[in-house]
């Protein structure tokens, strides 16, 4: 068995408090994971420290197969990470905004990646048009152009449906769909039950820091019946967070 993902005793603290308590978790290659959990819970903690953009206070991991603390670089260049809010150029069109990125990740045919991109993602429409212009939604689509311009292994995404229309919310799933049939394993923060439950393959359930729940969509669909009782999952093992 190959983890795409794997975490030992990983942990983060800010002062005296902390955002994440020792976590242990191993996700495997080609899994579409959703974490879910309440605003706060630690989920954009967890996936900053596991893209090297905020160093762990405790414990270690490794990411496509490269450790967080002594290879950082190789696990940069193994992982695509699209944020919660896209930063973009927005004077830029789209393929200027991607050939930048392109060029500053050093591809050797920045070009084709950008094409190929625009490509995978059916938005070729978009490719001459200053992205200032657009919908949340167009932004999201274009960040994520941008995440897997390198064809990373694992794609991190952290609350990627947030402002989105139910139109764009549908259009998300089924690009996130399309690149795990392409071999990505994607790692998805989020605290929408309903995509969760469409989405993905297994979950992990995070509750003030602490990592309550980790299983496949199928068990879960098994215990409770169907995959529209999640929520009656989440409420049994993050009772104040679901009431919040």
């Amino acid at each position: 068995m190959t983890f795409a993902i794997s975490t030992q005793g990983l942990a983060r603290r800010y002062g005296d408090a902390m955002a994440l308590y020792p976590l242990t978790l191993e996700i495997e290659e080609g899994e579409v994971f959703g974490f879910l959990g309440h605003n706060g819970a630690g989920k954009t903690t967890t996936i900053r420290m596991l893209t090297t953009l905020l160093a762990p206070s405790a414990g270690t991991a490794r990411v496509a197969g490269h450790d967080l603390a002594t290879d950082p670089m190789a696990v940069r260049a193994s992982i695509g990470y699209l944020p919660e809010n896209v930063r973009l150029y927005d004077n830029f069109t789209t393929v200027e905004n991607l050939l930048f990125f392109a060029r500053l990740s050093r591809l050797n045919a920045p070009e084709a990646a950008v094409d190929k991109a625009l490509t995978f993602l059916k938005i070729e429409d978009l490719a001459n048009r200053r992205v200032g212009t657009f919908s949340k939604g167009m932004r999201q689509r274009v960040g994520l152009a941008q995440a897997i311009l390198h064809r990373p292994k694992v794609l991190f995404l952290d609350e990627p449906t947030s402002g989105l229309d139910p139109m764009g919310v549908r259009m998300l799933r089924d690009i996130i769909g399309d690149l795990n049939a392409a071999g990505m394993t994607i790692f998805m923060n989020t605290h929408l039950l309903s995509e969760v439950a469409k989405s993905c393959s297994s979950i992990g359930v995070l509750s003030h820091g602490r990592l309550v729940f980790h299983d496949s969509m199928e068990a879960v669909t098994a215990r409770y019946g169907d995959e529209s009782s999640l929520e009656e999952l989440y409420m049994s093992v993050a009772p104040d967070e679901a009431a919040a």
